[in-house]
């Protein structure tokens, strides 16, 4: 068993509020979750309007299953006009 784990930190400038920033995240987090096969949550920089962190976390029985699940979330998030990836962290466990 194979459990991926990456990091992404991204900046969302055009969010000028919390409530702002909130929209963003929530609308790629709730797509995220039901797109694909990971878990997804934001887990830092919650209180600051332009900045996101997020976890996304993939089981899967080899290394090549987990990785291409979290490779096409990671499109999807780059493909988002609201924000741009500054930082991705890969772990495996």
């Amino acid at each position: 068993m194979i459990i991926a784990c990456i990091t992404i930190e991204a900046v969302i400038y055009d969010a000028h509020s919390l409530k702002e920033k909130r929209s963003v995240t929530k609308s790629i987090s709730d797509k995220a979750k039901r797109k694909f096969n990971v878990s997804f949550a934001e887990i830092d920089h919650q209180n600051v309007w332009q900045r996101v962190k997020w976890v996304a976390v993939s089981v899967s029985g080899d290394k090549l299953s987990a990785e291409k699940e979290l490779q096409a979330l990671i499109a999807f998030i780059d493909s988002s006009p609201y924000l741009d990836t500054t930082l991705i962290n890969w772990e495996w466990y």
